[in-house]
């Protein structure tokens, strides 16, 4: 019903509400104010959503009326969902855009969407549920069907199926097509913004997919060819100056293409502005007529608007380097021919540039590598970890010699911290490139890579088991599509699992990274071709020293991995304590403390690491410093001496430490 109908139940059933609010003392608002008010809680959270100006009670919302039958429950967890939707409300609004930008007949995976948004999956369907904003329908579970965390009921199943079917993306089986799906480079080829400036010389170099058609079209290749030009056909498109904003581009087409569907003026849009204002002088052109493949460099910096036999389109001067040589598509990386297979104009193919200038310079005889660089380590790497530079530097050689690397040593030495650093560092700044998991003694390989797990029926009455990819095979597929760049998974504490059945097969592929084999299950590669290990992808797992497990490590992984120590009374994290501490312009008592701890601690591999005492909250009272010593330090201590009789707090207590060097 309309949020008036239900006000006026409201005050039906509660006659001298105005009244009772006033004797509450809740401020100056009305009760059919507030009442407005927490409707905005209940979309945030997907549980409530409108409809031709009336309000329905999503599945989520009835799930939650279940979950919390008492008001002040449910209030608070809308008002939790809330507050969470405004802390993160600018990345709620990239991923509305990015789902408003989805093309009729495709659709995207909600994790790639919240991953690219910088939002948690589960609370990103909820809040769609509530929102509804364009395509919103087409965000979808990684294998084409209605995501789970949406809590469908049939009713919403047969809308939402229906609204896919009329996009032009039949369900079969519940899912929709698996080649309609759009991956990562897509997302940002729908919203790509030229964020270096227009004059920036320093922007680095980008690679384009463009269309040889005309207006009409027929393939415009021989006119390109010929002129030294490339084009793109925009018949209605009004006169815009070269390097015109995306605002102005936008505002062209809503009226110039007023016809045209939502999602056609926003591809128009994205075209335009990149041909007009992101494609720059040298950047790599490539296009493709069948199975020939052209490459070109830009020529000129300009935009010029011509017609060619009173066909409107937007030139471009290009300097095509193998017109009588194409290449080969079949020669072209499987990833990037899958994406001359879409439907854009204009494409941002920068992710295989280093494919791209390969085949350039395999053209003039000058053969370029195509592995991935690891880059040094820089000063503002070592001043941000505080660690010696010529110790990380080291790390950073061994995984160019081996991509395998872990960092062991006694507790608080902040191996999982460097590793997360060290994992940033040779990814380059990426985020998405670094996948962290933690081992356990119940991880098992279905958890690591892939296995079968239950999958909802379309119609909601029971499960199938389906082969999902786990951390591992995900990272994989993501360093095949980008070769250039390096992609890290860090695996902390890898010694609490089984290792040799978490990798199973793959356990050979660490030391032979050029061999393939056959995998447990058939997901992996739906060709039926042997799996590999991507030469890019790079592990740096943690490993704690306390419970002896170094020892017990094999010599087969000892002989696949490298092995850097971090322990308290060595270098890089010695003194490391006292580097901080006078950082944060605190006195070195923590240290002094500490360094007799340890003193006092008979066993190398119990040593206490420093990283206990690096957090600046813990010293704005003495309180704070205590208790972390009473309740993390302490514990591990008495889990040391378990029956050996040793009085630890008389031992190790703060007292004691402070009569013993003072």
């Amino acid at each position: 019903m309309r949020a008036r109908e239900l006000w006026a139940l409201v005050e039906h059933e509660f006659p001298n509400l105005d009244e009772e609010w006033k004797q509450a003392a809740t401020g100056s608002t009305t009760p059919e104010k507030n009442f407005q008010w927490y409707s905005v809680d209940l979309v945030k959270c997907g549980w409530i959503t409108k409809s031709n100006g009336r309000w329905f009670a999503t599945p989520l919302g009835r799930v939650a009326l279940a979950t919390y039958p008492q008001p002040k429950p449910f209030f608070e967890a809308a008002r939790s969902g809330y507050r969470h939707w405004e802390r993160n409300k600018a990345c709620f609004e990239s991923a509305k855009q990015l789902a408003e930008a989805v093309p009729e007949g495709n659709w995207v995976a909600a994790g790639d969407l919240a991953t690219y948004a910088g939002l948690d999956e589960a609370r990103l369907v909820h809040w769609l549920q509530g929102e509804r904003p364009e395509g919103w329908h087409r965000v979808l579970d990684t294998d084409g069907c209605l995501p789970d965390a949406a809590r469908v009921d049939e009713e919403l199943r047969k809308q939402w199926q229906q609204m896919l079917e009329d996009d032009g993306l039949p369900t079969i089986l519940g899912t929709a097509p698996p080649a309609r799906r759009l991956h990562d480079s897509d997302l940002q080829q729908l919203l790509a913004e030229d964020l270096d400036g227009a004059e920036d010389p320093e922007r680095p170099k980008r690679a384009w997919l463009v269309r040889g058609s005309n207006s009409h079209g027929e393939s415009a290749l021989h006119e390109w060819l010929t002129d030294g030009i490339c084009s793109l056909p925009a018949a209605k498109l009004r006169e815009l100056p070269p390097g015109a904003s995306r605002e102005a581009i936008k505002a062209a087409v809503e009226e110039d293409y007023a016809h045209g569907s939502y999602s056609d003026k926003l591809k128009k849009t994205a075209e335009f502005y990149a041909f007009l204002s992101r494609m720059r002088e040298d950047d790599l052109v490539l296009t493709n007529e069948g199975g020939k493949v052209y490459l070109g460099h830009l020529r000129g910096g300009t935009a010029i608007r011509a017609s060619v036999e009173s066909r409107a389109s937007l030139q471009r001067p290009v300097e095509w380097l193998n017109g009588n040589n194409p290449v080969d598509l079949a020669d072209l990386p499987d990833e990037m021919s899958a994406k001359l297979a879409t439907q854009h104009d204009v494409l941002d193919l920068t992710e295989f540039l280093d494919d791209l200038e390969l085949l350039v310079m395999e053209e003039a005889g000058e053969p370029l590598a195509r592995e991935a660089m690891l880059p040094d380590i820089t000063v503002e790497l070592v001043e941000e970890l505080m660690i010696d530079q010529e110790w990380l530097q080291e790390c950073v050689d061994l995984l160019r010699d081996r991509p395998q690397l872990i960092l062991y040593g006694p507790p608080g030495t902040g191996k999982t911290f460097i590793a997360q650093h060290l994992g940033q560092h040779v990814a380059r700044g990426k985020p998405e490139n670094v996948k962290l998991v933690q081992f356990h003694p119940s991880y098992a390989y279905e958890d690591f890579f892939e296995g079968f797990r239950p999958v909802q029926t379309p119609d909601g009455q029971g499960v199938v088991f389906k082969p999902l990819p786990g951390p591992l095979l995900r990272l994989v597929d993501a360093a095949r599509q980008r070769p250039s760049e390096a992609f890290v998974l860090v695996i902390d504490e890898i010694n609490r699992g089984n290792i040799a059945k978490i990798f199973g097969e793959l356990y050979f592929l660490l030391e032979y990274r050029g061999n393939a084999i056959d995998l447990l299950y058939s997901s992996a590669d739906e060709a039926g071709k042997p799996f590999t290990l991507p030469r890019n992808l790079i592990i740096i797992g943690t490993m704690n020293t306390a419970d002896r497990s170094i020892a017990l490590v094999d010599a087969a992984m000892r002989r696949r991995f490298a092995f850097m120590e971090l322990h308290p009374e060595e270098k890089p994290t010695a003194d490391l304590l006292r580097r901080w501490l006078a950082r944060h312009n605190l006195s070195d008592e923590a240290a002094q403390l500490l360094d007799e701890l340890n003193a006092r601690i008979e066993d190398r591999d119990f040593k206490i690491g420093p990283s206990y005492l690096m957090r600046p909250v813990i010293y704005h009272n003495a309180k704070g410093f205590e208790r972390v010593w009473r309740t993390q330090i302490l514990p591990l201590l008495e889990e040391h001496h378990y029956g050996d009789g040793t009085n630890v707090t008389e031992r190790y207590g703060l007292e004691s430490l402070r009569r013993g060097f003072s």
